[in-house]
């Protein structure tokens, strides 16, 4: 079967390839601290599902444990090293087969490889966290490669440290009305299109979680990264294809290798 790419919202993706089910940064919250989920229904419970799930960095918007909990007995957990030091809640999930992962690292599950790359981000568990982790991206390879790029900014090294793929996952925005450094926005996620130079691309990390009370603050930084992107991307990387997905969409895009 080609690689099918579903987007539950924010950075939460089921990748299927090689009929292996590989979930990104699981989040499945209504509500976290001061964010709410706007748009979009709660992932259905067969989204848990997974054969392995990746952690891209200690943010509780993309390690959040009590998502993790969600997952099913036995499920490989990749996150980032030093990640069970820094989140002593990760430790109590004794259920999932935890695996540390820092940039080169590989992990093979069934016919998949996944390689962690490094990503331009903070690393701490924020708001008082006192241990670092590498913020990582993951390459996923099976009959296609996917990079799932988790939250980075642009670095002059992307395309070398990722290598060649087929399909990026890439952030284009947020869950507030202004991005801080670290991240991708619609015109940095375009360029980073056009270095990486992938058959196909979705854009993700946007338009699921907003701060209670701010609905009036900037909404277009809410509402436009993904229509953004698919008009940057068109300009500056015309050879990709952008699949701009709504929540719980899913496609199987085009692999030309």
């Amino acid at each position: 079967m080609p690689v099918e790419i579903t987007w539950w919202g924010h950075a939460t993706c089921t990748v299927e390839d090689s009929n292996v089910r590989v979930l990104t940064d699981p989040l499945f919250a209504r509500r976290l601290a001061h964010l709410r989920r706007r748009r979009g229904a709660l992932p259905p419970p067969g989204a848990w599902r997974a054969h392995v799930a990746v952690v891209s960095h200690l943010h509780a918007d993309h390690l959040h444990v009590p998502s993790l909990a969600r997952l099913p007995y036995g499920t490989r957990l990749l996150v980032p090293r030093g990640a069970p030091r820094a989140v002593p809640g990760l430790r109590r999930l004794t259920q999932l087969r935890v695996t540390e992962m820092e940039p080169g690292d590989v992990a093979s599950v069934g016919d998949l490889t996944v390689r962690a790359v490094p990503a331009r981000h903070d690393g701490r568990r924020l708001p008082l966290g006192r241990h670092r982790s590498p913020a990582l991206g993951y390459v996923i390879e099976g009959e296609a490669r996917t990079y799932f790029a988790g939250d980075t900014g642009l670095f002059e090294s992307m395309a070398k440290e990722v290598g060649p793929v087929d399909v990026t996952l890439l952030p284009v925005g947020g869950w507030g009305p202004y991005l801080g450094e670290g991240h991708l926005d619609a015109g940095r996620a375009a360029d980073a299109l056009a270095r990486l130079a992938p058959s196909s691309a979705v854009p993700v990390h946007y338009g699921t979680y907003w701060p209670i009370g701010m609905d009036a603050v900037r909404p277009h930084e809410f509402h436009a990264p993904g229509d953004e992107f698919a008009r940057l991307a068109a300009e500056r990387a015309p050879g990709v294809s952008v699949h701009r997905l709504a929540h719980g969409e899913s496609v199987r895009p085009e692999v030309t290798r």
